[in-house]
């Protein structure tokens, strides 16, 4: 049976001092009203990933990386390995968001070495993907989607592909206010487990979860996980107050 994950994307978003005040304030409204059977992981900077993960219970919220380097190590200023990622105590990283794509050049060649990367130092990848605006408004989202998968996480051995979490997000959605009606979300992944069992079998795609990812909030997160195929949320600015965020986990 697949996993329920929401999982919070905090970007470049508060200090340190404020990360770990966040962390601490999630970690005990979990504690206090649980988290049912969902998986909780905090996305957070770099400079907060060893103390935010020092400040919470691990045995029920994980702590993930919103990148990693797509080389091993060496001369690579200002870049932060797999390998140091996992050293912090992380269990997850978040690759190939559209705000990576757009701003910071990444292709597909690059996600697939961050992929490996991230699989080799025993990290979870939650991999992004997604359509603009321009896309869906011609009616062409789906094979856009399905290429950016195809080019990346398909070419992974079944092995590897199962140990993925995928994240679909609109990126016409994303910090709009903008929300994909509940029928577009399932519509869409429904077509990307479509697509995972044509490549890897109906067995290895029921087991893959897929997170929402696209100005969920506490009031549309209920409607948004009863779809079958939507299996949690990644979620930004919603993650950045404590109360928000226990609210998505426990819209299920």
């Amino acid at each position: 049976m697949r996993k329920k994950v929401v999982a919070g994307n905090w970007k470049c978003n508060t200090t340190l001092q404020e990360g770990v005040e966040l962390a601490v304030a999630v970690n005990s409204i979990v504690a206090e009203k649980g988290a049912k059977d969902v998986v909780v992981v905090l996305g957070t900077p770099f400079t907060h990933i060893t103390k935010v993960f020092e400040s919470v219970d691990n045995s029920r919220i994980g702590v993930s990386a919103q990148n990693c380097a797509a080389e091993a190590k060496g001369a690579f200023t200002g870049e932060v390995s797999a390998a140091m990622v996992k050293s912090t105590g992380a269990g997850y990283v978040i690759l190939g968001h559209s705000e990576r794509r757009e701003y910071y050049g990444e292709t597909s060649a690059i996600l697939n070495k961050k992929v490996a990367l991230a699989l080799e130092n025993d990290l979870t990848p939650i991999f992004c993907c997604g359509e603009p605006l321009e896309i869906r408004e011609a009616g062409s989202q789906k094979a856009y989607v399905i290429q950016q998968l195809e080019e990346t996480i398909f070419q992974l051995s079944e092995s590897d592909f199962k140990k993925i979490i995928v994240a679909y997000e609109p990126i016409w959605a994303i910090g709009t206010g903008k929300t994909a009606t509940t029928e577009q979300a399932q519509e869409m992944h429904k077509d990307i487990r479509e697509a995972m069992a044509a490549k890897f079998g109906a067995d290895v795609a029921a087991e893959i979860s897929i997170l929402y990812g696209g100005s969920c909030n506490p009031k549309n997160a209920a409607e948004l996980f009863a779809n079958p195929d939507v299996d949690g949320g990644l979620i930004g600015g919603a993650s950045l107050k404590a109360e928000d965020f226990i609210q998505i986990i426990n819209a299920y």
